[in-house]
This record gives C-alpha cells, sequence and structure tokens, in this order.
C-alpha cells in the first residue's frame, strides 16, 4: 500500500510519505519523513516478513531527531520492492542491500534501527558501514547461550534439516502458498507479521493503534494475489535459524566488532528472543545499554511507540 502522503489513510501519519528508488537494477520502495534538517537520519529496518509500514506510529516520533527512512528489504512478503533473485531474503544479502540503498540516497550519518531480523541484518550492516554512528536494536534475532550438545546438534542434524527443507518448502508455497493464505483470511489472522499472527508476539495488543492494526489486515489480504512471495518468507527464516543456532560466526563476529554505540531494547514478555539471549549479549558487550519493558512484547515498538522514541532520544 503507498500513499504520496500517509496523511491521506490517517492524520496521525501526516508527512509520511511512499517514495521509490532504483538500486542497482532493482525497484525499492520506502517510506519517507523528512524530520529535522541537520541531524542524522534515521533508518529503520523491519522485521521478517513485515515491511516499512510497521514503524508507521513511531515514524513521526522520531522525526524530531533527523530525517527517517524505513524501505521494504528485498524478499519481504509483503511489501512493494522487487526481488532480485531467489537468495534476496537472506539477512547477509539484505545487509548488503542496505550497503547499496545508503549509497543510492547519498546518507553519510546514520542511526539504524534493526527489529527482530531487522536488528540481525542492521547489526551485520553495521559491523561494515562506517556511516553507521548509533545502533538501535529492538529484540534482535541473534545468537544466544548454547550447551555444546546443543551446538553440535544444530551443526549436524540442523544443518542437514534446513538444506532439506527449504527447497521442499518453496515449492510447496509454490504450489498452494494461495489456498493458506485463503484458509488464514477467512480465519481473521494477519499474515504479514513476524510469527504469521501479531497475537503470537504476545504483550498488550490494545495499545496498538486501531489505524496500524487495520492495515496490516488490509496488506495481508493484498498478499493473497503474490503467493509466491512466501517461498521467500521461507528463506527469510531459514537465514535467521542458521544466525541463531547453525552458521553462528558471522553474527557472533559482527556482535564483537560492530563499533557504533549500541542499545538494545527488549520487551519482558517476548516470547521470541529470550531473557537468556539478552544477557549473552550484554556479556560479549557490557558497554551496550539496555532498556527493558514491563509488559511488551516483540511487538514492543507498535505497543509503546512513544516509549521507543524517548528511550532512543535518551
Amino acid at each position: 500500500m503507498r500513499y504520496g502522503d500517509w496523511g491521506e489513510r490517517s492524520p496521525r501519519w501526516a508527512g509520511i510519505r511512499s517514495e521509490t528508488v532504483d538500486v542497482q537494477g532493482t525497484s525499492v520502495h520506502y517510506l519517507h519523513a523528512r524530520g529535522q534538517a541537520g541531524k542524522p537520519a534515521q533508518l529503520l529496518v523491519h522485521p521478517m516478513g513485515a515491511t516499512g509500514t510497521f514503524w508507521l506510529d513511531v515514524i513521526p516520533l522520531l522525526a524530531a531527531q533527523g530525517p527517517v527512512i524505513a524501505p521494504d528489504l528485498p524478499g519481504t512478503f509483503a511489501g512493494h520492492t522487487e526481488t532480485p533473485h531467489p537468495r534476496a531474503a537472506m539477512a547477509h544479502v539484505n545487509a548488503r542491500f542496505l550497503q547499496a540503498f545508503t549509497r543510492t540516497l547519498g546518507l553519510e550519518h546514520l542511526t539504524v534501527h534493526g527489529w527482530s531480523m531487522g536488528g540481525l541484518v542492521s547489526l551485520l550492516f553495521a559491523r561494515r558501514a562506517t556511516v553507521v554512528e548509533r545502533l538501535v536494536l529492538t529484540s534482535p534475532t541473534l545468537p544466544g547461550p548454547l550447551a555444546s550438545s546443543e551446538a553440535l546438534a544444530w551443526q549436524t542434524l540442523g544443518r542437514l534439516t534446513l538444506a532439506a527443507a527449504v527447497p521442499a518448502l518453496r515449492g510447496t508455497l509454490r504450489l498452494y502458498g494461495r489456498r493458506l493464505l485463503e484458509v488464514k483470511l477467512r480465519r481473521g489472522d494477519p499474515v504479514t507479521s513476524p510469527g504469521g499472527g501479531l497475537d503470537l508476539a504476545r504483550g498488550d495488543l490494545t495499545r496498538v493503534s486501531p489505524e496500524l492494526l487495520a492495515l496490516q489486515t488490509e496488506e495481508g489480504r493484498q498478499m493473497r494475489d503474490q503467493p509466491d512471495r512466501m517461498a521467500d518468507a521461507i528463506v527469510a527464516f531459514a537465514s535467521v535459524i542458521s544466525a541463531m543456532y547453525v552458521d553462528r560466526r558471522p553474527a557472533l563476529d559482527a556482535i564483537d566488532q560492530v563499533r557504533a554505540p549500541t542499545l538494545l531494547l527488549w520487551g519482558e514478555q517476548d516470547p521470541l528472543i529470550e531473557r537468556s539471549t539478552v544477557d549473552f549479549l550484554l556479556e560479549r558487550r557490557p558497554d551496550w545499554g539496555l532498556r527493558v519493558f514491563e509488559g511488551a512484547g516483540h511487538l514492543m515498538p507498535m505497543e509503546l511507540p512513544a516509549a521507543y522514541a524517548e528511550a532512543v532520544a535518551a
């Protein structure tokens, strides 16, 4: 869904524009709010299977800190960015995309916000991008503690399972993806959220604005006509699982080597990212800041946009 000014959709989103740019031959859609001139741009990286619209309630609040840009990543299940190749949805490929995207827009000073899989992508991007001056990671899908026996199981059986399952699931979804989407929509399930349904993220969804909930439901219905994109979601999911459990070294190296001051945000009711992972990250990087949001789940920026913006500003 695109608007020249999202104020047409809701007054709360006035001043946010849908824009498109060509990045190395790929048409990329992003949301843009001008924000206060002369301050670093805020680059917002959405969760797996979502779009830049997940940030809509946060964008106006962050605009006081500078221009805000929220792209739809290539290979995402929803959104308007083209998928240039079958591996486009992988986390490390998305990180390279952000390098090309920011160069295309001429962005030189960035605060990068990564949410869920967007946190993994943002970290991999920030590890090598000198334009990243600050990093905000919200419930990021990063490695946590693993016992030696667990690590061995993931290195053997886990690796084989992922290698076999991804091609099989991609083929199945190409054949039956539309039917699966229609079943979900008949049940009233949102289909663009991380984990397949907003309710799976826990927290208090009554705090999410009705406008944003309605938008996510509409975008889910629009995906019924693009079932092939469900296959890209499988690629993204496998990429996250690999980074967290199988091939952990690139993410661990990025955690150790990123130099941008980093703030970690986490909702205590998050069912996807456990407190043990948060503690593991802080043990490796005691210089990172932490803010815990009581009662919030994996959708904390949706639930508490004002608190999110306040934490980042501080």
